[in-house]
Order: C-alpha cells, then sequence, then structure tokens
C-alpha cells in the first residue's frame, strides 16, 4: 500500500489559558501522527507546555466517548448504553419540551465554560439556542472577572502592558501567579529581563518553581495582598518617592488615599501578612526606584470575598510610581479586551433572543441552584458542554446532590466519561481540537489564531456547533442563526473594521495560521495617562479594610487550591492515562512545623479535612509557608469521591461575580485519624 504525502495542517490549542499556542498537525492517510509548536510565532516559539505535547493521545485515547450514551443504572454510577443520535435527540427534546411547557423556559439551564476557548465551539453557539428557548443565564464569572472589576475600577479596563513588554522590564513583580507552570510561554521574555538586569520577584505563600527560579521570594499569607499594596505604598509616599507629578495630572482622589496609608505602617502590615517589616520597606525602596517596573497579576488571587478591592489596590501601585511613563512599566493582566474588541459576536451570540428579564444562575453556586427549594421555577434541566462542574465548581457535594436528582434531566457534550457526565442522563460524543474548526482569540497575548480541522472526526463525534443545530431541529426551532455552519460563523466574526484596518482576513489566516492584533495605545499606554475612564484618570479608592491582627479562622490552617499541575488544566486530561500516571497522586504541601505538630512526615496518608469534606492525600512537607497547605485543583475526584472542591465555599465576590472559594480554611491529620474543628476563639 502506498502512503500518501504527509500533510501540515495548521492550528491553535483549545484550552483556558493564556498562552493559545499556535500548533502544527502532521497528518498522513487520514491519521495525525504529529504535533508541534509553530516556530514561527512569536509567544509559541516552536514549544508546547507538558500537557499539549501529548494532545493526540487524548485525541485517540480508548477512553474517548465516541457515541452517544443513555444511562441504565443511578445517576452517578457511570452505566450507560450506546444509543443513535436520532434516539437519544429525540428523548432529549422530548424531555426539554415537557419541562418547558410545564415550568416556562428557564427551567433549563445552561452550563459551559472554557473547555475549549475557541469562539465558535465555546460558549457562542450555545448562546443563540438557549436564549431562544428562554433558558435562564449562566453567569460564567470563576475566572477574572472579579480581578478585571477591580483593575478596571482603577484604570478603567483589564488591559495594559503588552506580554512581549516585559522584556524592557528591570523591575518585575510577579504576584500570586506561577508563571512557569501556567504561563509558560511568557517566561522566555522575563528571562529576556534577567539576563538584561531585570530583578525579577514572585509574591506567593507557596515556594513554586517560578518563586525558584526568581531572584526573590516574598511569602505573604493568603488573602492579605491588599495589606501588603497598602504597605508598599505607605513607605513609597512616606519617602518620598511616589511621581507626584504623574498623580497630580492623572489621578483623582488620590489626597484621600493617601491620608489612608498612614495606617498601614510595615510594622502592622506585618502583623497582617506574615511578612517582616524590614522586607516590605526593601520590596517598596526597589520597586519606587525602577523607572521600568513592571506588576504581573493572573487571575488566582482574585478568588476571595474582597478579590477586586485587591486588584484595584494593587493597580494603584505603578501609578503612584509613574511606572506607566516608561517602557516596560505599569501593570501586564489580561489581553481578551483586543480580541472581543476586533471581533463581530453580535450575530453570534444573538443576545436579542433572551427575553427580558430572564433570571441569572452564577456558575460558581450551581449547586446551590439545583438545592434550592424556594427557586421559581425550578431547574429541571441542565445542558454541559465545555465544562466538568462537579470538580471545576466549588461546594462540590452540594452540586453532587443537585446532579443525583432525579426530575433534573442532564445532558452533557463531552470527550470523556467525566465526574460531571457520569450523573448525565445523555452523554454525547465531542469533537477534539484537530477534528474541529474555531476562531482562537487569547487572554495572554495579542494574536488571533485560526485553528482548521486536521482529520474527519472520531466515531460519531460532532463539534458543539453541530450539537446544537442538531437539538435545535430536534426542538423544533426554525430561526436561521441557529443553523449557521461553522464556515458562515468565521466570516461573520472576522467580518469587522478593527480586522479590516489590521488587515486580517480569513485568507491571511488560512496561510499563516494567526496574525498579530494592533493596540492604538502601543508600548507605553498610559505615559501620558489617559485611562479609559470616564474622566481619562485612574480613580483611587481607599480599601474597605483597616488594618489589624488576622482574625482566627475556625480550622487552623490557610488552603492554596492553585494551578500547580504540570499536566492537568482545570480537570482536562484528568481522565487521560499517560497524564495521571505521570502526574502521580494527589499531595498536599505543608510546612515542617505545621506537619511535626501533627505528627505528620512526608510522604504520610493524610486527610485534608474542615466541616464540608475530608479529602485523601500524600503529604508533601516544605514548599509552603507556615499556616497554609496547598493542595491542587482540577483532579478529577478520586476513588474516595471528593477533589479540592469539596472543601471550597461557594460565597461571591466584591465584585465582577466571581467566587471566594480561596477563603477556605481547613486542618491535616493521619489519614483515618479523626479530627475535630478547633473550638472558636
Amino acid at each position: 500500500m502506498v502512503q500518501s504525502i504527509p500533510l501540515i495542517v495548521r492550528g491553535a490549542c483549545p484550552h483556558d489559558c493564556p498562552d493559545t499556542c499556535a500548533w502544527q498537525v502532521t497528518v498522513q492517510d487520514g491519521r495525525a501522527t504529529r504535533l508541534k509548536g509553530d516556530a514561527d510565532h512569536p509567544h509559541t516559539r516552536g514549544s508546547l507546555c507538558a500537557k499539549v505535547n501529548h494532545y493526540l493521545d487524548r485525541v485517540y485515547s480508548d477512553a474517548r466517548v465516541l457515541h452517544p450514551l443513555r444511562r441504565t443504572g443511578p445517576k452517578g454510577s457511570g452505566t450507560f448504553e450506546q444509543v443513535s443520535w436520532e434516539t437519544a435527540l429525540a428523548e432529549i427534546a422530548a424531555g426539554l419540551t415537557e419541562r418547558i411547557d410545564r415550568h416556562g423556559g428557564t427551567t433549563v439551564l445552561p452550563f459551559s465554560y472554557m473547555g475549549t476557548q475557541g469562539l465558535l465551539q465555546g460558549e457562542t453557539p450555545g448562546s443563540r439556542f438557549f436564549g431562544r428557548i428562554g433558558a435562564s443565564r449562566l453567569v460564567r464569572a470563576v475566572c477574572a472577572s472579579t480581578g478585571s472589576a477591580g483593575v478596571a475600577q482603577a484604570i478603567g479596563t483589564n488591559v495594559g502592558l503588552l506580554p512581549d513588554e516585559i522584556r524592557h522590564s528591570r523591575f518585575i513583580i510577579l504576584w500570586g501567579t506561577n508563571t512557569i507552570v501556567t504561563n509558560v510561554h511568557l517566561w522566555p521574555f522575563i528571562r529576556e529581563a534577567q539576563a538584561a538586569g531585570a530583578t525579577v520577584v514572585v509574591i506567593d505563600p507557596a515556594t513554586t518553581r517560578t518563586a525558584r527560579s526568581a531572584d526573590w521570594h516574598i511569602q505573604p499569607l493568603p488573602g492579605s495582598d491588599t495589606a501588603l499594596a497598602m504597605g508598599l505604598m505607605h513607605v513609597i509616599v512616606r519617602d518620598g518617592l511616589q511621581d507626584a507629578d504623574y498623580l497630580e495630572r492623572h489621578a483623582t482622589g488620590f489626597t484621600e488615599f493617601a491620608a489612608r496609608l498612614d495606617e498601614f505602617t510595615p510594622e502592622r502590615v506585618a502583623d497582617i501578612c506574615g511578612v517582616p517589616p524590614e522586607e516590605i520597606e526593601r520590596l517598596a525602596h526597589a520597586y519606587a526606584s525602577t523607572p521600568a517596573s513592571c506588576i504581573r497579576l493572573l487571575v488566582g488571587m482574585e478568588h476571595r470575598a474582597f478579590g477586586a478591592e485587591t486588584f484595584r489596590t494593587i493597580a494603584y501601585l505603578p501609578v503612584v510610581t509613574g511606572a506607566w511613563r516608561h517602557r516596560g512599566g505599569g501593570l501586564l493582566f489580561l489581553t481578551a479586551g483586543l480580541h472581543w474588541g476586533a471581533m463581530n459576536t453580535e450575530r453570534l451570540e444573538r443576545e436579542d433572543l433572551t427575553p427580558p428579564g430572564t433570571r441569572s444562575v452564577n456558575m460558581i453556586q450551581i449547586g446551590a441552584a439545583l438545592n434550592d427549594p424556594d427557586l421559581d421555577p425550578p431547574i429541571t434541566a441542565v445542558i454541559v458542554h465545555g465544562a466538568n462542574p462537579v470538580v471545576t465548581m466549588p461546594n462540590q457535594s452540594l452540586t453532587i446532590a443537585g446532579l443525583s436528582r432525579d426530575d433534573v434531566l442532564t445532558v452533557v457534550h463531552e470527550q470523556f466519561l467525566t465526574d460531571t457526565a457520569r450523573y448525565a442522563d445523555y452523554v454525547l460524543p465531542a469533537t477534539t481540537q484537530v477534528e474541529n474548526l474555531d476562531l482562537m482569540w487569547s487572554w495572554g497575548h495579542d494574536h488571533i489564531a485560526l485553528n482548521t480541522p486536521a482529520i474527519a472526526p472520531l466515531g460519531e463525534a460532532v463539534p458543539t456547533t453541530e450539537f446544537f443545530r442538531r437539538l435545535s431541529a430536534a426542538v423544533g426551532l426554525d430561526d436561521d442563526d441557529l443553523y449557521l455552519t461553522d464556515d458562515e460563523m468565521l466570516d461573520i466574526a472576522l467580518d469587522s473594521d478593527q480586522f479590516r484596518s489590521m488587515g486580517i482576513t480569513r485568507e491571511r489566516l488560512e496561510r499563516d495560521g494567526w496574525a498579530q492584533l494592533h493596540s492604538e495605545r502601543g508600548a507605553t499606554p498610559f505615559s501620558d495617562g489617559g485611562f479609559p475612564t470616564d474622566d481619562g484618570r485612574c480613580a483611587f479608592v481607599p480599601p474597605s479594610m483597616r488594618p489589624g491582627a488576622p482574625a482566627k479562622a475556625r480550622w487552623p490552617l490557610h488552603l492554596i487550591t492553585a494551578k500547580g499541575s504540570l499536566h492537568f488544566l482545570n480537570s482536562s486530561y484528568a481522565h487521560v492515562a499517560w497524564h495521571t500516571k505521570a502526574e502521580g497522586e494527589l499531595t498536599v504541601a505543608i510546612h515542617p512545623d505545621d506537619a511535626s505538630a501533627r505528627g505528620i512526615a512526608h510522604g504520610d496518608r493524610v486527610e485534608v479535612v474542615n466541616d464540608r469534606a475530608r479529602v485523601p492525600a500524600k503529604a508533601h512537607v516544605g514548599d509552603v509557608r507556615r499556616g497554609v497547605v496547598a493542595l491542587p485543583s482540577g483532579w478529577a475526584r478520586g476513588a474516595e469521591g471528593v477533589s479540592a472542591n469539596a472543601l471550597t465555599p461557594d460565597g461571591l465576590s466584591d465584585a465582577g461575580g466571581g467566587g471566594d472559594f480561596h477563603d477556605t480554611f481547613v486542618d491535616v491529620a493521619p489519614a483515618r485519624e479523626e479530627v475535630r474543628a478547633p473550638a472558636s476563639r
């Protein structure tokens, strides 16, 4: 048999990650045989992460769902039988119609997030379907919304410095971000800055891979970052290191704000943060005395009751020092605004289809909504795609209880039998990124990419777009926009004045794979102010907190649930054998003093416990400061049926709709030992 000539197909990674890597797939005789990073892409630079290097293992995994499945056993048992698409859709449509006729459209709850980040295969096709049937709105605010709200309160936007500009920085603070693991393609730019003389500081309670590679590691207590930022500004203003001219010309409210700084002396802040006063002084002087200083934020720190306030307060620092004046100076956060400002999404999303006044359900509180006896109408149908809420949403036991209800029709469009899919009535097979068309935006750089399908869908898998076309037909909907083809959707998305002004066309993307978006503000976006606020100035608002000793928690250890896994992303890859083997067991990091006080040695079997759950893990003694433990998020539930989110609360943050699940306190004990909550103090 003569083999065909290998074909190289351009595409881009679909994952919820700031890097949005461009890749190239080698295809021979209809099978993808190799996947590599695009060497010409300015951020990917030919390399992929430990997860995506093995993406084809995911595509061809024996565990993939390739045919429609209908539940045969109890919810959660994972027992299904194969049925045809026609049978599954007919039964789903009948179930939806019966529930909508009885309760109205809001009895249906959509649930999706960035299991795929693309415009076409993400949330867009579902928004048209759910709007047309009048389903409840889902507030998708679990990540970036709270931090974005906080930064925008200060400077009017979450888009500041562009990522590659960090190479020009000479003092870099990586505040609450493990760059080497969660934003690996930014690290080479940081290394360029280091080689040119930059100092890299990591602020993180945990000793991450990034912290080990930095010049300076500062370990505050979790949730004390607002106080630390205020303490830094106290020293800067006290010692006359602020840029008074920049503040006068480009800020409002600073006089009132500065009066509050008197409360945040290094000594008082040290009591809150657990950082020595002299280290606070040293950091303030080093940061303020380096003109091209950059603060890098990502989304981890925002998941707190006062997360927006923290991000707003940190965003004031480069305004106080005038760092925005200098190339490489300022704040580096997100870039998604550049992409969403350029893409034509109005017709694709069709917000006008949703009836005015339709109720909203915050995704963070899906468990509470499913179990609320007073919710009228009740939620009796859930349609999930691109998400695994049983693992990734807080208060896991409540989510499981809701999805275990026999009266809730649950439909999951998925690639694997995830923890959520195990509670489904129907699981419908979804394509992977090498099998579908998509337009990939990024929240971590300024390049948009076209993902061209490299192979035909395996089995009976279909893209998200086709799933909703089929579901719309089964339910009997007739709006033309519900049946847009993928090619039509792509052409609509690219039909914008912004893309035309940048010379970005479908033909160019098909030829090159990706294209750079251009920011009108350039390399120094706020060098002369011009913040996109109502008055063009940064708005200073004092924090609500007052300095004082930290409140005693009922449980003694503060839990960090960070994205620290090299081989998992949220819960993606947790069902692929190579990745679970490479990642090993779930481990909890604990300080040597805290471990010793509990009779725990490195490698011991332990339980992480609070009044919500007990999570079994293996002890890793080290890599966190005293009073803190770290448990990776995103792992699939183990044999015991729990993961890190079994421990977390589902309250909301102060702005943006995000959650407070990092305000979690626990204890750790040897496995099988009874642990009691300490008496309230």
